[in-house]
């Protein structure tokens, strides 16, 4: 894309307009791409140089953690990218079944296995943003602006936006910036994640700041790569063993591109994260169950591990500012950031473009359109809210629901938490509650559902997963006489013969964790 000192001609845009959106998050590709099927053109900025390929972004510090998509996300990809899916199973994800495909721990047991209809699609997020990226990159109408920075909005009569001020990159100048440019829009989408400086070119223009609403989730996680040991052999493909009452520790290995484990456990009582591998072991063996450290226990480390220790909830409340810009909005991170072991970001990303989408489509026009978008918007986070913060003290000064709606909403959760071991049906209104999937009436019903008992007593420490592979009662097979050396002749006097891989000198200590 070639700017000009006046930034973008509008008279190249036709007749429906050009959009700008800030960010090349998740948050943001997808809102290119649905504003790229109402505007003419669509410019993305963004602060880094995106890679080409599965590289790493420097603006994504958590893509080292785990990720899944959602059913929820993948049925909103596919609407804004047909055939997405396919594409990122291509790219080496992993389709899971629940619980069909994993071993899940729920807090009174370990739930049936079989197939109920919801997904998770497992991948680094790197792979997932490179597949994203490339198919926005093929759609005509999306250029892609790196090296810039977005500095200030441009005002208009009427308390509308009208454009962005942006600098570019240049190592010339004595703070590496180039001077400031416009660049026109008919719409501008904030979408630059946590650190979004909305609320500061807000106030430049003399707006009111919006109100924040904060909770402590006082969560840490760690997460590491391993390569599964040789031989591996499982009748699951992935492990999730729940928190409980009493106990807040949480353990997931999931299957990622090239045959890897993606590993992650989080503790919600707040205390420091296992600061190298045989740290991580341990915390492992601390948990509901031994089953993950075991596996991982013969498993290869592949790189550090990577904590998180600042995982608050944050939901800035534009929607309530009686005067706010048109055609300006703000979405995903920038306006809401929830704690990633819930992991709802990306499900809450793709539906905020989907709500643009529908909403720019029925409106017709971007012009008198961003009121009803901040609403749309604040309606759908809502429940996710709600369901994340619900323990949680907030800067409102509200604590968890004591009326008796809450307290009915809390007493059937725990009822489907107690069934789950034994009732398919409650096993899929729990796994849809793992995956904020919608409301419960929406979930379908198994073909196969057995009679729903009464609430049992807590389980703190189940000893028998559904896997004829793994747990306390698996056959083990018989021993077998130590292996010679690879590339060593049996009765060869030559221990360690030139060349061989007898010789490879071992493999370097993992290195301790890194801070994200």
């Amino acid at each position: 894309m070639t700017l000009d000192a006046h930034g973008v001609d509008r008279s190249a845009s036709g007749g429906r307009g050009h959009a700008v959106v800030i960010g090349a998050s998740l948050a943001g590709l997808t809102a290119a791409r649905a504003l790229a099927n109402s505007m003419d053109r669509v410019t993305l900025i963004e602060r880094d140089r995106p890679p080409h390929g599965t590289g790493r972004r420097r603006g994504v510090p958590q893509a080292r953690h785990t990720h899944t998509l959602t059913t929820t996300a993948q049925q909103g990809l596919e609407q804004l990218f047909p055939g997405i899916g396919a594409d990122l199973e291509r790219a080496g994800a992993v389709r899971l079944r629940m619980p069909q495909d994993m071993l899940l721990l729920g807090p009174h047991g370990w739930l049936p296995r079989f197939d109920c209809g919801l997904s998770l699609l497992s991948a680094g997020r790197d792979v997932i943003d490179a597949v994203i990226r490339e198919r926005l990159r093929a759609e005509g109408r999306v250029d892609f602006l790196s090296a810039h920075e977005v500095v200030a909005l441009q005002p208009d009569r009427n308390d509308t936006v009208t454009g962005v001020w942006a600098r570019g990159r240049d190592r010339t100048s004595p703070d590496g910036r180039g001077p400031r440019r416009l660049i026109p829009a008919d719409f501008v989408v904030d979408a630059s994640g946590s650190g979004s400086r909305a609320p500061h070119w807000l106030a430049e223009l003399g707006y009111e700041a919006p109100r924040e609403s904060t909770a402590g989730a006082r969560t840490t996680y760690v997460s590491t790569v391993f390569a599964p040991p040789v031989g591996h052999v499982a009748d699951w493909q992935g492990l999730l063993l729940m928190a409980s009452p009493g106990h807040p520790h949480q353990g997931t290995l999931t299957p990622i591109e090239g045959g890897r484990w993606s590993v992650t456990l989080c503790w919600s009582d707040g205390r420091p994260p296992p600061a190298d591998h045989a740290a991580l072991l341990r915390a492992a063996a601390a948990l509901r169950h031994p089953l993950l450290h075991d596996v991982i226990e013969a498993a290869t480390p592949l790189g550090p591990l990577y904590t998180c220790t600042q995982a608050d909830h944050r939901w800035r409340h534009y929607e309530k500012l009686r005067r706010f810009p048109d055609q300006f909005l703000v979405l995903g991170d920038a306006l809401a950031a929830l704690d990633p072991a819930h992991g709802q970001g990306m499900t809450l990303a793709i539906q905020g473009a989907l709500v643009l989408d529908h909403l720019l489509a029925g409106h017709g026009t971007t012009v008198g359109l961003t009121y009803r978008l901040r609403r749309a918007l604040a309606h759908r986070l809502a429940p996710a809210w709600q369901s994340s913060t619900r323990h949680l003290r907030t800067t409102t000064g509200q604590d968890a629901p004591t009326g008796l709606r809450a307290h009915l909403g809390r007493r059937h959760t725990a009822k489907i938490a107690a069934a789950a071991p034994t009732d398919p049906h409650a096993a899929t209104l729990l796994v849809a509650r793992l995956q904020a999937a919608g409301p419960l009436a929406a979930v379908p019903h198994p073909t196969t559902t057995a009679a729903r008992p009464a609430p049992g007593p807590l389980d703190p420490a189940p000893s028998t997963p559904p896997s004829s592979t793994h747990g306390p009662r698996t056959r083990r097979p018989a021993p077998r006489p130590a292996d010679p050396a690879i590339g060593v002749a049996t009765g060869s006097a030559l221990l360690n013969p030139p060349g061989s891989s007898a010789q490879w000198p071992p493999p370097a200590p993992a290195a301790k964790s890194r801070r994200t």
